[in-house]
């Protein structure tokens, strides 16, 4: 060998192994880089909430502040004070006074301000007077503008008309009130001065609007008590909560002709006593605090006697002082629990979460009105120092993300309107009161059932198909088998997604009982050939050549498999009266989907089978020969030889390959997602299917707003998925070293 020669093939060794080393570490870059972008994406939801000070403006108002607020995007604030002055001021200055609008009679003052129910960001409040009479108003901010500098105009609106309204027909002065309203009806719970509790329906010709033109209807409602200290109305105007003492009175709106008590509970011990109520978003909660610093959420629940309140779930605010006012969002379920002292409590009721603790106050100062932003981004909190100074703050609030907790995530959460907790994924619905349900369990559980299924389909066929081509199969014909299975790793997996959708689960339901019969017949009539072949005399078995012998079976299991297709209709008429499919589901209880795990196994186990066969064919074959010599020089016969010495040898490629088609299995998307109903459901039954975390992800990701609760999920999701094909791979490793060391001697 020359020098020449000699230098170049250490050149070439050494670009080689410079090579091969950057590739791995490349890859193994990569994977980081994954793991550390999906960690970045995932990290928002998990941060806690926060509430700082943003703008502080001191008033110089007369009267106690009776309600505060800000616009959308927290450019004006304003504030409702005794005298009816609807107040603006900018959000930059402490002292611009943009507009003072006075929204009652000179000689009239406020006494109580209410919100009304409403699932609009615009929130409407209700104005009670010191005669009884009652006001609705909105703020509202107009903007308009002038080359690119936007200016916002705001003004007080008058959702049902400037004067008085005809709440009462017999003019009893109003004590409390609550309202919820629409676009054509404006619903009114009133308790008037001589202890009568009435509907009035105000019904508009057209839409609402400070001109409008309304009708008023009135009904009086059955109510014996003689104080109401709340009136609640939900915003889909069917259900009236009132508080009287420590009773709620839940009373039908839905019927013209009488206003029927749905029920009564008490929510607190005789021990306590309810000190503030809210509805939370969407009308369907009820929030309820006591003067124990407890508040607990109640919702309707199925029971033996109908639907009924239910307490859900609590809050512990405070171990020493009442709840004073509960404020909640206008779309999602937070709320603020207040104290007299100050203390507020920003919590979630899905998630059970408290997200922030903390004091609004300085001082001795106490808090006279609190209400969220319209976005839930901002808090804006009135206070009254000792001294008669007033002071509107606005905080800026950061709580992305409050639905979303470990225990949200992973363990079971009673939901508004579930009879009991449950897992359940559901991240959108039509509506915006919708309470999202994040639990990951449901779509867990779904990959895993699926890949059990093509487990169980894929492994004892590529297995035993693996043995017998590369121990049993003579050389010629391996070489035409083994690539032909190797070429079906090819098919992509839409077409195996398209055909299992579409072809093989309409006939796995019009053919079912013939799905159970081959079963039966398929490895009968492989046994019987077997069998067969092995009684015909050994001149004729010479006579055929070796490699055609197991062709043979071949049209003997199309044979067995066309028979079993045959009885199918037979079958079905005489034992399950002609249909199976509803005999499964209406006599055995069992709930049947045409696309179901049954057919995603055997679509994904045709995906699995040649990663799981070439692996392990690979394996076997390439047990040293000298072993299998030995063994049979030894008289051992070749069956004792391959269960004894092959595939003891081969064992840790085997499981390689078994744990390499399970994260194939894990990890697939297109034929689960086009071969089940993609329903997130818990059952280990064969007929229902299921919803993996790669085909939600696939599903859902288009239609997630980025940098949403729900976007940044589904990044968990695939974080899931990466974690669990992690643990696969590295327990599959770890077990073929093992396997490797132990039958190495042999």
């Amino acid at each position: 060998m020359t020098l020449a020669s000699n230098r170049s093939r250490q050149l070439k060794n050494s670009m080689a192994r410079w090579g091969i080393t950057l590739g791995g570490i490349s890859v193994l870059f990569t994977l980081v880089l994954i793991f550390m972008y999906l960690l970045y994406v995932i990290k928002p939801i998990f941060e806690p909430a926060k509430v700082t000070p943003a703008t502080i403006i001191k008033l110089n108002s007369k009267s106690v502040i009776l309600s505060s607020g800000v616009d959308e995007l927290k450019e004006v604030i304003y504030q409702l004070d005794g005298l009816g002055n609807f107040t603006f001021y900018t959000n930059n200055s402490t002292s611009q006074q943009l507009l003072s609008q006075k929204v009652i009679a000179d000689n009239s003052h406020l006494t109580k301000v209410f919100d009304a129910q409403s699932n609009s960001a615009n929130k409407r409040k209700i104005l009670l007077d010191d005669k009884g009479q009652v006001f609705v108003v909105a703020a509202k901010f107009n903007s308009s503008f002038v080359g690119d500098k936007r200016t916002v105009t705001p003004s007080v609106a008058y959702p049902v008309g400037k004067n008085a309204l005809p709440i009462d027909e017999q003019d009893q002065a109003i004590i409390t009130a609550g309202m919820a309203m629409d676009d054509e009806h404006a619903v009114f719970v009133a308790f008037t001065q001589d202890h009568r509790l009435i509907k009035t329906t105000l019904t508009a010709e057209d839409d609402f609007s400070e001109d409008s033109e309304f009708e008023a209807s009135y009904q009086e409602i059955e109510f014996t008590q003689k104080q109401v200290e709340n009136i609640l109305i939900s915003p889909d105007l069917m259900l009236a909560f009132v508080q009287s003492g420590n009773d709620i009175f839940v009373y039908n709106l839905d019927d013209e002709g009488s206003v029927p008590l749905k029920e009564r509970f008490t929510p607190v011990s005789t021990k306590n006593n309810i000190t503030a109520v809210a509805l939370l978003s969407g009308g369907s909660s009820l929030l309820i605090g006591n003067d124990k610093g407890l508040v607990s959420q109640w919702f309707e629940v199925n029971s033996p006697e109908g639907r009924l309140f239910k307490d859900i779930r609590s809050f512990k605010v405070s171990k020493t002082e009442a709840i004073t006012k509960i404020v909640t969002e206008r779309f999602r379920r937070s709320f603020i629990a207040l104290t007299p002292s100050g203390e507020m409590s920003l919590l979630y009721t899905t998630s059970d979460a408290n997200l922030w603790d903390g004091l609004l106050t300085t001082g001795d100062n106490k808090i006279t009105s609190i209400d969220f932003a319209p976005r839930a981004d901002g808090i804006v909190v009135s206070e009254e120092s000792k001294k008669g100074e007033i002071t509107l703050t606005l905080f800026n609030v950061k709580n992305e993300h409050p639905e979303v907790t470990w225990h949200a995530l992973w363990q079971e959460v009673w939901y508004e309107s579930y009879p009991a907790p449950a897992y359940i994924w559901q991240s959108t619905s039509g509506s915006d009161d919708f309470e999202a349900k994040f639990s990951l369990v449901p779509i867990a559980f779904g990959t895993v059932k699926a890949a059990l299924y093509a487990m169980i389909f894929a492994v004892p066929i590529a297995l035993f198909s693996a043995v017998y081509t590369a121990y049993f199969m003579t050389p010629a014909l391996r070489k035409k088998v083994k690539p032909t299975i190797e070429m079906m790793e090819a098919l992509p997996t839409v077409i195996l997604g398209f055909l299992a959708g579409l072809w093989l689960a309409p006939l796995v339901e019009k053919y079912l009982p013939a799905l159970f019969l081959m079963m039966i017949f398929l490895p009968l009539a492989t046994f019987l050939t077997a069998f067969a072949w092995y009684k015909l005399p050994k001149e004729i078995k010479l006579k055929l050549p070796e490699n055609l012998a197991p062709v043979l079976l071949i049209p003997v299991l199309l044979l067995a498999g066309y028979l079993a297709i045959y009885l199918s209709p037979i079958i079905e008429t005489a034992f399950f009266g002609g249909d199976m499919r509803s005999f499964i589901s209406n006599d055995l209880g069992i709930n049947f989907d045409q696309r179901n795990a049954l057919v995603v196994g055997i679509a994904m186990g045709f995906a699995v089978i040649p990663t799981i066969f070439s692996m392990s064919e690979d394996a076997i074959f390439s047990v040293p020969s000298h072993l299998t010599s030995g063994s049979l020089a030894l008289g051992a016969t070749p069956w004792q030889t391959l269960t004894k010495v092959v595939l003891l040898t081969a064992s840790p490629g085997i499981f390689s390959a078994i744990m390499m088609g399970l994260g194939r299995a894990v990890g697939e998307t297109m034929i689960v997602l086009m071969a089940t109903g993609n329903t997130p459901i818990m059952d280990w039954n064969i007929f229902e299917g299921m919803r993996t975390l790669a085909a939600n992800i696939a599903v859902e990701m288009p239609e997630s707003e980025v940098g949403s609760s729900h976007y940044r999920i589904l990044f968990l999701a695939a974080f899931v998925l990466f974690v669990f094909t992690f643990i696969f791979n590295t327990v599959a490793e770890f077990v073929r070293q093992r396997l490797r060391d132990k039958y190495s001697s042999l």
